[in-house]
């Protein structure tokens, strides 16, 4: 893997040619949020993390909302969400996605259509790390976090794997896998 940083003026072709939102989707601790933000502050597009989003739309968090109404309502209270940010394509920004939302058939068609998603992937022990250090997951809330991280893995993976591209984040900083996604958009485009 290539670590050269990409310039300012790169960053902004790339930026120029990129003619829809940018949707991170991926495994819940694989550093949406973090790599998102990053992202849009270099793209100059404006970061929405849709799970912000649902809690402030249903003024609760997302745990709540598991406990009090169960899955099935938050993915469809989700996909709306993501309908609204994604919009018809036409407003660019950078989107973090919750682990489950690209598993959604109809959400991730409408990611597929209107958007460029892309999966960040990490193999468990980074996940594990990452999301050790909260305990605000519902989905590893009733079990052991390491078999519930894995079965989640190779339950979603094959949803993922329809991202037209894909990023390895492992144990190096945030920044290099921005540099990662921003070469992988280059050469999309």
């Amino acid at each position: 893997m290539d670590h050269d940083v990409l310039s300012f003026a790169e960053i902004q072709r790339i930026a120029e040619r990129l003619d829809r939102s940018v949707v991170l989707v991926g495994m819940m601790g694989v550093g949406k949020t973090t790599v998102g933000r990053k992202l849009s502050a270099m793209l100059g597009l404006p970061f929405v993390d849709a799970d912000e989003e649902i809690e402030r739309a249903a003024h609760m968090s997302i745990p709540e909302i598991f406990a009090q109404f169960g899955e099935p309502y938050f993915r469809d209270g989700e996909r709306r969400v993501i309908a609204r940010l994604v919009g018809d394509g036409s407003s660019r920004k950078v989107l973090a996605t919750g682990g489950g939302a690209f598993v959604d058939p109809d959400t991730r068609q409408l990611i597929l259509d209107r958007a460029l998603a892309i999966w960040i992937d990490s193999d468990i022990d980074t996940l594990m790390d990452r999301v050790g250090r909260k305990d605000n997951r519902p989905l590893l809330r009733t079990g052991n976090p390491r078999e519930i991280l894995t079965r989640l893995h190779q339950e979603r993976t094959p949803h993922y794997r329809m991202a037209p591209i894909r990023v390895v984040s492992a144990h190096q900083p945030h920044g290099v896998t921005v540099q990662t996604i921003l070469k992988a958009i280059d050469a999309w485009l």
